[in-house]
């Protein structure tokens, strides 16, 4: 299976999915390329190291939206993508990638969907919202991207236990390092390897 990364920052799931495939821990599968709509988007370098291809597509490099939109999806054919991957890509998805790519677009969001989700939560607010309201246990959700916000079958989850004296930041690189490093690379396997079925709005990982 041939996957692209999606990332508009350090990069740190798409190194969490390079270890996997080292280590064997993804199987059937290459990324083919890493994209970011951020020039000095480290993610990029991380890739280079690895011989991986890589290119800048942003929204500010086009006068009209549509030809951004366009650019994207063509740049994903091109490079023959089976699957799809959001890695901390906060850019929405158009709506032809998305139709093009039907139940084959996963993302991972920082809480336990449906809690913290949708328009506005995203990187740092999600888990200044989660200790705003008292919240002892948040995670990471692996989910299929659809034409909402957040609102796709979800694949996996993880919890993520709330400790007393969590700022943001603690408590965003706690979820990182017990749930979005080890959810996502597994649900590309599992994608790879045909055990995600999905019928309607729901996905079942298949023994």
């Amino acid at each position: 299976m041939k996957i692209a990364v999606l990332v508009s920052g350090g990069g740190t799931n798409l190194q969490a999915i390079m270890d996997s495939l080292d280590r064997g821990e993804i199987t059937n599968t290459s990324i083919e390329v890493v994209i970011s709509n951020k020039k000095e988007a480290y993610a990029l370098e991380r890739a280079d190291k690895k011989g991986i291809a890589n290119v800048c597509i942003s929204p500010k490099d086009f006068d009209k939206r549509e030809d951004f939109n366009q650019k994207l999806l063509d740049t994903l054919v091109e490079y023959q993508a089976d699957l799809v991957v959001l890695a901390g890509y906060l850019v929405i998805i158009p709506e032809i990638v998305v139709k093009h790519f039907e139940n084959r677009i996963i993302n991972i969001h920082p809480s336990l969907i449906p809690s913290f989700c949708g328009d506005g939560f995203y990187g740092l607010h999600v888990h200044e919202a989660v200790l705003a309201r008292g919240n002892k246990v948040t995670g990471a959700t692996v989910h299929f991207v659809d034409n909402g916000t957040d609102t796709g079958p979800i694949i996996l989850q993880k919890a993520v236990e709330v400790q007393n004296g969590d700022t943001p930041e603690i408590l965003q690189r706690r979820v990182m390092e017990q749930a979005e490093w080890h959810i996502l690379p597994k649900a590309i396997d599992l994608i790879a390897n045909g055990k995600v079925k999905v019928e309607g709005n729901i996905a079942t990982v298949l023994d």
